[in-house]
């Protein structure tokens, strides 16, 4: 029997086509964002679905073996916080739009008892609010019952990006014994050595080479912030090293991720398809889809862009995968096990 699993707020399928690659089975998916929706749907055939998730009934969800989630990081990202900081808004559990969508999950982990959770977020979600939001997750999640492992992953293993992000994984602790789940082990991940050359495209439009206009302006952004003795600035790379993290924002100027350029004035942002290529939604998953060398673009650059700085690397969301299928498989001959021996004892009539 597959391991059946659901995933929650989905965005463009980066669970979903992960563990789908060992295996897997999905049994539902949940992402309100309707772009991000179309491209799930495009990408893994699977039907979405698109309601508020605050307002759906909590006994709908399929049984499942694995509930996995990258709830909206915005309320404790760094950036998400400075910014709704300046603007005098609420972060953390506090947002009243986004910060308490944690707690969703929990109800739902409440009813449907999974056997395990699989949630990724951002790396600064252990020190948000000196501490104190990790600690309620911690809480929560050990008081539904659930043995909680975390560590920090960097994309960089599988892509040419610096992508730092924190992944929880947490077992039932009355469906697995007390050694399965000590047995659990993060990824060891033996790293690639990819540059950012692997995924770029020969010949680009020059649509997205920078106007004389942007380009001058993020200079004399990166000049006047590094004057102040601040760090921010433009990411200006070439093909030989790594990039810096894909954000959502990339697409109103692109300056994380700026790639220089022979013959042309002005460096270029990335294309949408080496966006792609840069979270991992590459050839080493497109073309098990039937797709060939690419995932299919089928919303505007704008939303590409979004969705692609939003998502989850697919690589880091297989090897834990794979980690926790171990687990999995521990169990399931436990349990074949223990009928073996019933049936056994029923047949000589020893119960």
């Amino acid at each position: 029997m597959k391991t059946r699993f659901i995933d929650l707020f989905a965005g463009i399928g980066g669970f979903h086509i992960a563990l789908e690659s060992i295996g897997w089975e999905c049994v539902y998916a949940n992402e309100w964002d309707k772009y991000a929706a179309k491209t799930y749907q495009s990408w893994t055939g699977f039907e979405v679905n698109t309601q508020d998730i605050n307002k759906l009934d909590k006994n709908i969800f399929p049984a499942h073996e694995v509930l996995c989630a990258g709830f909206p990081c915005q309320p404790f990202s760094i950036a998400g916080v400075s910014k709704k900081i300046s603007l005098g808004r609420s972060h953390g559990f506090d947002d009243v739009q986004q910060g308490n969508l944690f707690f969703q999950i929990a109800e739902i982990i409440r009813i449907k008892k999974p056997a395990v959770v699989i949630l990724e977020n951002v790396k600064n979600l252990k020190s948000h609010d000196k501490g104190k939001t990790w600690q309620i997750i911690e809480k929560t999640i050990s008081d539904l019952g659930y043995e909680l492992r975390h560590q920090i992953i960097d994309a960089q293993n599988w892509v040419p990006q610096h992508r730092e992000r924190i992944f929880i994984v947490a077992f039932n602790r009355k469906k697995f014994t007390k050694s399965e789940i000590t047995s659990f082990r993060f990824p060891i991940v033996v790293t690639k050595n990819v540059r950012l050359k692997n995924i770029l495209e020969r010949n680009p439009d020059k649509k997205y080479m920078l106007t004389d206009n942007l380009w001058r302006y993020l200079r004399d952004y990166a000049k006047k912030h590094k004057r102040a003795g601040n760090g921010f600035g433009f990411g200006l790379v070439d093909g030989s090293g790594i990039s810096r993290t894909l954000s959502a924002r990339y697409y109103k100027d692109g300056s994380e991720v700026l790639i220089r350029q022979e013959g042309w004035r002005n460096p270029r942002r990335l294309t949408p398809r080496e966006a792609a290529r840069l979270m991992g939604f590459d050839e080493d998953f497109s073309r098990a889809r039937g797709f060939g060398k690419d995932f299919p673009q089928v919303v505007s650059d704008m939303q590409a862009y979004k969705q692609l700085g939003n998502s989850v690397c697919p690589h880091a969301v297989k090897a834990i995968g794979l980690e926790v299928s171990k687990v999995l498989k521990l169990r399931e001959n436990r349990l074949s096990k223990k009928v073996k021996v019933k049936a056994s004892k029923m047949k000589t009539g020893k119960v």
